[in-house]
Formats: structure tokens, sequence, C-alpha cells
């Protein structure tokens, strides 16, 4: 008996032991769907309901047309989801728009135009006065080849006609400003519906150029011309860029397809979008992409693979550049650079009110063979007008 009871004891502590660890372990088993502590950018993240979602930007886009982002938004928010509705607007139209807004234009161009006419239309047109037309159109950044191409130009129909009359110098100067800006290029925007799929455009462009305002109001043209569009919220990195792209298209009735997760991956975004627009057969998708430096290596990089990945679905029809029409030559530098990566279709030059100088327009379009398709005027909403070569030169001179 006595060899017994130290056995029995031993049974009995063993079970209190292992009584006091069976809390511990049901708890473990509850919390094992947890993830225990901050996530970094390869660590899983577990979905509600059990699925498993990878935070790489890579993976996110490996396999787009298998999984789609369960954090993307394809409706306007309303007020059954406890936010402010925005009264849906109507754009004005777009014909007339650059005639409406050339007071602003021919107020920054100003001295340019007058500057050229006042030269020509001197008594003696001398070496001294070419040099200063020369130096004035180079001032206005219209670029060198161009300046010698216009001087060339005049030279020769003022040695010709030897004419100081102010209206047949200002008819000659814009004779050849137009040639210059060169009316033939198209410049119509590619937004229509093709293989029973919508047109896609991208609108890329360095940080600070006005891009995410400029796809807004690129929206509410197209709106006035009767088409249905989808904004995607590629610029995934930028605070509130994606919820003020968002109020852009509530105002004009337009949905944003975007992402709830800061940082998520640009390219699944933009996939995202792309899809929306083909299953709601709209006309136009529109894709904000994130502003980046043209000088950095991999921020090019990921937007060429933003591309590649929407071009699984539906081809680019446009590639839209954004410059600062104040940057002046800088601005030829981040085009040539955009232009290798993805391919730039069309320009839009933002900013040309105030102390923009005009000749940029026909810098850029020398040196990329690209043209100037859009022109900002002002910060209103309606102040983004298809770039007209003939009315940008009566502005210029006027």
């Amino acid at each position: 008996m006595n060899d017994i009871l130290p056995i029995v004891l031993s049974i009995l502590g063993a079970l209190v032991v292992v009584g006091a660890f069976i809390p511990v372990l049901l708890k473990t088993r509850k919390n094992i769907n947890r993830y225990p502590g901050t996530r970094d950018a390869n660590d899983p993240e577990v979905r509600p309901g059990g699925g498993i979602a990878t935070a790489d930007a890579d993976q996110a886009t490996a396999r787009p047309a298998e999984q789609d982002l369960e954090d993307v938004d394809t409706t306007v928010p309303d007020d059954a989801a406890g936010l402010e509705t925005i009264p849906v607007e109507t754009p004005l139209p777009v014909a007339g728009r650059l005639a409406r807004l050339r007071e602003r234009l021919v107020r920054s161009n100003n001295v340019m135009g007058k500057g050229l006419l006042a030269l020509l239309s001197s008594d003696r047109i001398d070496e001294n006065v070419w040099d200063e037309v020369e130096e004035t159109l180079l001032l206005a950044d219209l670029g060198t080849e161009p300046t010698m191409q216009l001087v060339d130009a005049l030279r020769e129909r003022v040695k010709v006609l030897g004419t100081r009359s102010p209206e047949h110098v200002k008819a000659m100067l814009r004779e050849e400003l137009v040639k210059v800006v060169d009316p033939a290029m198209d410049r119509s925007l590619n937004v229509q519906r093709h293989d029973g799929k919508p047109a896609v455009m991208m609108v890329v462009g360095v940080n600070g150029v006005g891009k995410t305002t400029t796809v807004g109001k690129l929206a509410r043209v197209l709106v006035a011309e009767d088409k249905d569009v989808i904004l995607g919220a590629a610029d995934t990195f930028r605070a509130a860029a994606a919820e003020q792209l968002a109020t852009w298209g509530q105002r004009v009735g337009v949905p944003t397809v975007k992402s709830d997760i800061d940082g998520a991956d640009p390219a699944s975004v933009a996939y995202e979008a792309v899809k929306a627009g083909i299953d709601q057969e709209v006309d136009v998708v529109m894709i904000d992409t994130a502003g980046r430096l043209q000088n950095k290596v991999g921020l090019m990089d990921e937007l060429g693979k933003v591309k590649r990945v929407v071009e699984k679905l539906a081809d680019v029809d446009e590639v839209l550049l954004v410059l600062d029409a104040t940057t002046g030559q800088n601005g030829l530098n981040q085009a040539r650079v955009f232009s290798e990566v993805v391919n730039i279709t069309g320009i839009v030059l933002t900013k040309l009110d105030g102390t923009a100088k005009g000749g940029i327009v026909v810098a850029i379009q020398k040196t990329l063979g690209v043209p100037v398709k859009l022109i900002g005027l002002g910060e209103g909403a309606d102040d983004l007008a298809p770039f007209d070569a003939e009315g940008f030169v009566d502005a210029l001179l006027n």
C-alpha cells in the first residue's frame, strides 16, 4: 500500500499540470490565424475567411488573372456608405475652350509675341535686330533648331518683300510660327472602344506637375463629349491621391477604382481598373500613375511594369505625359526618359498661364516627334483645352 501511494500522487500531479495547460492550448488554437506583430514586405497577410494574400508587390501582379484584389472599390461613394455625396456637375463644352481662355494665354506669352512684332516692324532691320529676334525666341524656350529655322525663313521673306507694315509683318510672322508649331500633327485622343474593349489611357509625369488634377480635368473633357469613363487611382504612394481623384470623378459622375491600402501595388490597381472597365463596357479607362523622378531607375521600371500588367487585358491606346510648362528645357529631359520607358503618345502642358514660355510647345514636339495634345491654362475645373496650333499662335500675337 505504501508503495502504491507515491505512484497515485504522481499521476494526480500530472493531471493537474495538464489541466492547467489546456486553456493555454485552446487560446493558441483560437489565435492561430492571427499574425503576431508587425508585417513586413515578405510576411503573409491572412484575410478574413482564411485566405492569404502576400504583401509583396511583384507577387500581387504575377497572377492578375487568377486573383482579384479584395481591397479595390469600383463604386462611387454615396450617402448609404456614410459619405458625403458631391453634386454631379455638367462640364463646359469642349468646343471653344481655347478661345474662351485665350486671354490667359495672351497674358502668359505677351512678351514673346509683342517683342517679335516690335523688332520686325522697326524702320531698319539689320543684324542687331535679327540677333534680338533670335534671342527672344531662345528665351521663350523655342529651342535652337526651330529658332534658326524660323529666323532664316523670316530673313528671306523680309528681304524679298521689303515690308515694314505692322499688318504685313504680323501676317508673315503668324504664318512662320504656325509652320514651326506644326498644325499637321495628329492631336486627337485615342478614346474609341475597339475589339469590344474600352480605350485605355495612362497619365504619367514627375511629382508636382498637376498629374492627378489633369486626370480629373480630362475626365470632364471626356464626359462633355458623352464618353463613359472609369478612373484608376494607381498613384498609391502619395497620401490622399486616390481620394483626390475620386472627388474629381464624383463631380461628373465617374467611378474610381482605388485601393484601401496605402502603398498598394499600383500595377494591381491599374489592372483592376481595366478589368472593371471591360466588365462595365465603358468607353475609356484613365489610369493615374504615381509621380516619379525621371532619373530614378527603379521607379521608372515600375512604371513600365504597370503598362505590361495592364496589357494582359487590353492595349494601352494613349500614354499622356504631363509637363509643367514653367520648367522649360528641364521638361525636355523628363520627356526623353519617359518616352523611352512607356512610349509617350501625347503631351499635356500644364501651367501655361502665369510665367510659362510658349516656345516649349515647339521644342518638345521637335525633339520627340510627339504632339502637344492638351494645355492647362488655369486653376478652374474646365481650364483644360485641346491644343490648336493656329489658336495658340494667334494668342501669342494678340
